[in-house]
């Protein structure tokens, strides 16, 4: 697949300016032409340009242009969310992440590209999502996971689990470090949207480090770049390789590994540090976060810290007086 040469020419031009100006990933860009694509294919249905009985799948966009996209109203939007609901059975995160991309490309066609005098979905409302807690592990649990590292990886993946609890890395800043990333107490991180940011390493992040270095530096190589290696081919270690160490040692470590993830481990370093001092403001710069609401769920966790403040207010204990007969009836 190609939108390169599959979108129509309205549609591509909004998907090489998020690849190229906001610097999306190649996958990201990707995924906002096939969230548009089923779209534009439903909408074509749903006005009757194409005939009721045509398979979405085989419905073609290449005609898709500025009359038929400034046409769309809300309406067709909901419609769209519907259909996608009922008929194919999605969930609203999903259904939010493809109003997100229809929003995206609307705001690009009025802001951006100055196509459209009013954008037609400014007031689009997301499916309403579930407020979660990000699941993490305690301090002890966090404590055993590298406790119980072993094997002939041990050295390689108790590094791994160290930069994603201290760090709070992404799997795909971890996969793709490069060894000329480590700069002495410092790693160079590249985030979404290949932003950069500096991390300073604690002690245990630089022992792990040199162990692996040290390790690594007597093994021959296909990838010399790669900080992380698989021991098998030599090459870059993959983020399926990652998913599956780290599931083998949380069950090694007696955790239930269908709970827990090598992002619940990024949850993990965020809870650990808001818990211990870190102010917000400071984690999302960690974190590699463009919005402040995006850390503030962190906020969010039960924290002891917070529970002894509240306990220690003086007028935590206080109770309401009870107002005597007398004294309502001269109110």
């Amino acid at each position: 697949m190609d939108y390169r040469t599959e979108a129509p020419p309205i549609l591509r031009d909004f998907l090489v300016y998020h690849e190229t100006i906001q610097g999306h990933s190649h996958r990201t860009v990707d995924e906002y032409y096939l969230d548009l694509r089923n779209f534009f294919r439903f909408l074509k249905q749903n006005k009757n340009l194409v005939s009721q009985n045509a398979p979405l799948d085989d419905i073609s966009i290449a005609d898709v242009d500025l009359p038929l996209v400034r046409d769309v109203t809300l309406t067709d939007i909901y419609s769209y969310m519907n259909y996608l609901s009922r008929d194919r059975g999605l969930n609203n995160t999903s259904r939010a992440r493809k109003v997100a991309t229809i929003r995206s490309f609307y705001k690009y066609l009025t802001n951006k590209a100055k196509l459209l005098e009013t954008n037609p979905v400014q007031d689009l409302d997301s499916p309403r999502l579930k407020k979660s807690l990000p699941k993490y592990l305690n301090l002890e649990e966090s404590m055993d996971l590298l406790d119980n590292v072993d094997g002939k990886n041990s050295n390689r993946d108790y590094c791994i689990l160290t930069l994603f609890l201290n760090c709070g890395l992404r799997i795909s800043e971890l996969v793709g470090l490069n060894i000329t990333d480590v700069r002495g107490d410092q790693l160079r991180v590249l985030g979404k949207g290949n932003k950069e940011r500096m991390l300073y390493l604690n002690d245990a992040c630089q022992r792990a480090l040199t162990d692996w270095l040290d390790e690594r530096s007597a093994m021959t190589l296909v990838d010399q770049n790669a900080l992380f290696v698989t021991l098998q081919n030599r090459r870059r270690i993959s983020t399926a390789a990652v998913h599956k160490l780290v599931k083998k040692h949380l069950s090694a470590a007696g955790l239930d590994s269908t709970q827990y993830s090598s992002h619940k481990l990024r949850h993990t370093a965020a809870t650990l540090m808001l818990q211990n001092g870190v102010d917000v403001r400071t984690l999302q710069e960690v974190l590699g976060h463009d919005h402040l609401n995006t850390t503030q769920i962190y906020t969010h966790v039960d924290n002891e810290d917070l529970r002894t403040a509240a306990k220690a207010n003086p007028l935590g204990g206080v109770r309401q007086r009870k107002k005597s007969k007398q004294e309502k009836e001269s109110e």
